[in-house]
């Protein structure tokens, strides 16, 4: 298996960003919220978001760093063909398997094919 997520996989450009924040359905929990559109691809894309008051750069970069850990490895459990875009608020009384079970929950319910 793929140690890193391949350029194709993250989401980067503006324009791919505002349709999710627009179009998209959203789930949330308390320290996630997932939101999802359609991509008309074979294969699922993600951003990840942390909110501004998350602390600093290095916290910011951690939880992006496991957001995109939990989805790369539990990569068959997720349903292919959406943009996903994740905003993730802080919570330090989770570990890293709650934040893994609660992610795997919302990709898993937030898709719905248009």
């Amino acid at each position: 298996m793929r140690k890193s997520l391949t350029e194709n996989r993250i989401i980067k450009r503006k324009t791919d960003i505002d349709r999710i924040f627009k179009a998209g359905k959203r789930s949330s929990l308390s320290c996630f919220k997932v939101l999802a559109v359609d991509n008309n691809l074979s294969y699922s894309r993600i951003i990840v978001i942390p909110v501004r008051k998350f602390g600093n750069s290095v916290q910011r970069n951690h939880i992006r760093r496991q957001v995109k850990e939990i989805w790369r490895t539990n990569q068959e459990k997720i349903p292919s063909g959406f943009d996903y875009a994740v905003v993730a608020y802080p919570d330090s009384r989770l570990t890293y398997r709650d934040k893994e079970e609660a992610l795997l929950e919302l990709f898993i319910k937030v898709p719905v094919r248009s």
